[in-house]
């Protein structure tokens, strides 16, 4: 496949073009292509530039609204409910985080849900204002099922991801992100794309049968955390999944249409996001100091890698030298 170097600011014409030609309005697409520009810049692909083909086909097949446009429907002190309306997630998304730091201000803490949602991408993205207001943010997501419940077969719950964000005293924040299967689903779904087998442990096919074929993993199921010698990761993944749906009105992974097919329901899935600041509690001073002391004891050892730090590189290196965009993405965008 060809592809053209851009800079991250014509990536994002790109694709924000490629999704108003699919029927997302300006809002929604806009939002979205920041989204997936500032994934692929991190290096994260399959949360990327090659997620635009999977939302331009729901959005022409009705499973995303184009014409939604987030509201509040419901508030009170430092809780805050958005409708996503059954559109693309990323503005409902950035709503919602600016209403919980703007709450957290207020209240010293604040939980902003996202109900009637899609796909959002890359969960710590959306906690980087959270970080930039000196405040430690947490982000909760389901998605379509693909993974069992502890000693089950079919799949009942999503890779329901977390994510973490601490600020720092003039260093990046620490930025944790993580699915609940063995692995991100994206991943698969790169290797079915690209005809690569997966390694064993990563996932069952339709028949709950260990598999090493991307294709009949992504028509099976996901392997928890864990899963082979341990329930711990489908716990967290039930914990994940009630406090995305059942606190916000959102539907289980298990009622959503896989975000794999290109026809099937709107998903109506969830997110939660929570800021709370640090002032509110030991004072911001003192919780600064205190990330600094863990930082510093953790980077005693060689090797130690901090979390987002890898990412961050390659978005500043994207920065300044732009990503490649696919030929035929760029013709799409270019033509809508």
């Amino acid at each position: 496949m060809t592809a053209v170097r851009m800079t991250l600011a014509q990536a994002r014409q790109v694709v924000a073009g490629a999704l108003r030609a699919a029927g997302a309005n300006e809002a929604m697409a806009a939002a979205a292509a920041r989204a997936l520009v500032l994934a692929e810049a991190q290096g994260l692909g399959s949360h990327g530039l090659g997620r635009v083909a999977q939302y331009a086909t729901h959005l022409r097949n009705g499973r995303v609204n184009g014409a939604a446009r987030p509201t509040v429907r419901h508030a009170r002190g430092g809780a805050v409910l958005i409708d996503a309306h059954e559109g693309l997630a990323f503005e409902a998304c950035e709503m919602a985080v600016a209403e919980a730091i703007g709450r957290a201000r207020t209240h010293g803490i604040a939980i902003a849900g996202v109900t009637a949602s899609h796909h959002c991408g890359v969960v710590v993205d959306h906690l980087r204002p959270v970080a930039a207001a000196g405040m430690v943010g947490l982000g909760f997501a389901n998605s379509p099922a693909a993974m069992p419940a502890a000693g089950g077969r079919h799949p009942v719950f999503g890779t329901n991801p977390v994510a973490a964000v601490f600020a720092r005293r003039g260093a990046l924040p620490l930025m944790i992100d993580l699915s609940l299967s063995e692995v991100a689903r994206g991943k698969v779904m790169m290797a079915a794309k690209e005809g690569r087998p997966i390694p064993t442990g990563w996932a069952l096919d339709r028949g709950g049968r260990p598999t090493t074929d991307a294709q009949a993993a992504l028509a099976g199921s996901m392997l928890p955390i864990g899963a082979a010698t341990s329930p711990k990761g489908a716990m967290l993944a039930l914990v994940v999944e009630l406090l995305v749906t059942a606190l916000i009105g959102a539907q289980f992974g298990f009622e959503a249409s896989s975000f794999f097919e290109d026809e099937g329901n709107r998903p109506r899935i969830g997110q939660v996001f929570i800021a709370i600041d640090p002032g509110a509690l030991a004072g911001s001073a003192s919780y600064l100091d205190r990330v600094e002391v863990l930082v510093a004891e953790m980077m005693r050892d060689e090797g130690v890698r901090l979390p987002g730090a890898r990412r961050e590189r390659l978005r500043l290196a994207a920065e300044a030298e732009g990503i490649d965009v696919p030929e035929a993405l760029r013709a799409h965008g270019r033509d809508a």
